[in-house]
């Protein structure tokens, strides 16, 4: 990293240091494997869970770590630049067990969060369905009121940790005929009779990701399993939500910048071509120095997001401005970086490859870069 984040002080250095510890003994070693298996190790959130790498940023009555957004900011950093690409703790971290903490009742909270926060359990979030991806209010997944029980049917894909959750919130509607306000989300354990996984997708990169389809035909829960308690509420749920989210997406972007640079400034001084480095030609400092540009101000633009963020004052148009051009810059700026590794970037062993696959995603996620545009543009 070019320059210190501003909201970082001591006590984020240390827990750096551990972050990446972590990320370098348990991470780098091992991402060839989990490539090829389409999946993390389940053991590795256990480790996580132990040393304190999850549930980072939720209070310590709920078995976290009692941190904040700079410490899930700091470990998604970490993780990055170790190398890997599949697991899926941002999700777990980040948003999942934030959903609890937010919505859920003190019951809740105390029932599940500490599964969590030990790696017991692995959580993912059930949104997209075959036939409704950004425009969530289309979906059709319902759960239908039985008695005490939820009756939870329908199909869900492109669910990072699917291959692996064992907790799911599943978005669905409770009352069809309203619309937004008939959409609740309901927690399904995936042990309950019902439950069942689909493939783990062949994705053009995030290959070590086990993002899967899931199948939910009849699932039976108890009503308390309703996040909140309250019918009707999962659409605005999902809206407060979508803001970390979609920060969690810039961190991934504007990182991926950084060492996508790195990276190519180390290549292009040590490749000769025409008997001089790579670096020594025009065309190749220019480009670079583009690219350094846009990286800083991605990052004091990130920065700003994040102190905001811990502040409770970061607003929906100013992250989805974030989420956008973060991703879309990013996803040129690493083009630009892969072109001047010449035929080595088209090579997968080599990690700008990777990360040029891997970047490709996050102008989809978390709502396309098109909705974005979108909802900032209802704001001018």
């Amino acid at each position: 990293m070019t320059q210190r984040s501003p909201w970082m002080d001591d006590d984020l250095d240390a827990f750096r240091d551990l972050a990446r510890t972590f990320c370098e003994k348990e991470l780098t070693p091992n991402t060839e494997r989990w490539v090829e298996n389409k999946q993390v190790d389940r053991e590795l959130w256990t480790k996580a869970g132990e040393v304190g790498l999850l549930c980072l940023s939720i209070p310590e009555e709920y078995g976290g770590g009692g941190g904040n957004f700079a410490h899930e900011t700091i470990l998604l950093e970490e993780q990055a630049r170790a190398g890997d690409s599949g697991w899926g703790v941002s999700l777990h971290n980040g948003i999942v067990a934030h959903y609890l903490l937010a919505y859920g009742t003190e019951e809740q909270k105390h029932a599940w969060l500490p599964k969590l926060a030990t790696g017991e359990w692995v959580g993912a979030i059930a949104m997209t369905e075959p036939g409704a991806g950004s425009d969530l209010q289309g979906i059709k997944a319902k759960a239908v009121r039985d008695g005490d029980e939820y009756v939870v049917s329908g199909a869900k894909t492109f669910i990072t940790n699917g291959g692996q959750c064992d907790f799911v919130i599943v978005v669905v509607k409770t009352d069809p005929t309203k619309g937004a306000e008939g959409t609740s989300l309901v927690i399904v354990e995936t042990e309950r009779a019902g439950f069942r996984r689909g493939r783990v997708l062949d994705k053009l990169g995030l290959k070590a990701q086990d993002t899967a389809e899931l199948f939910f035909d009849e699932v039976r829960v108890p009503v308390g399993n309703l996040l909140g308690g309250v019918e009707g509420q999962g659409f605005v749920q999902l809206m407060q939500q979508l803001p970390q989210e979609r920060l969690i997406i810039g961190i991934s972007s504007v990182v991926a910048m950084e060492i996508a640079l790195e990276l190519t400034l180390r290549y292009t001084k040590d490749r000769q071509a025409f008997g001089r480095p790579v670096y020594h030609f025009q065309n190749t400092k220019f480009t670079l120095a583009e690219i350094a540009t846009e990286a800083r101000i991605a990052r004091v633009f990130l920065d700003d997001c994040i102190a905001k963020h811990l502040r409770g004052e970061l607003d929906i148009p100013t992250v989805a401005m974030l989420k956008w051009w973060t991703s879309d810059r990013a996803m040129k700026a690493i083009d630009e970086c892969l072109q001047l590794h010449g035929g080595y970037g088209y090579m997968t062993e080599y990690p700008i490859a990777r990360i040029y696959l891997d970047q490709r995603v996050q102008r989809i996620y978390g709502g396309t870069n098109e909705i974005m545009k979108e909802i900032i543009s209802r704001t001018l």
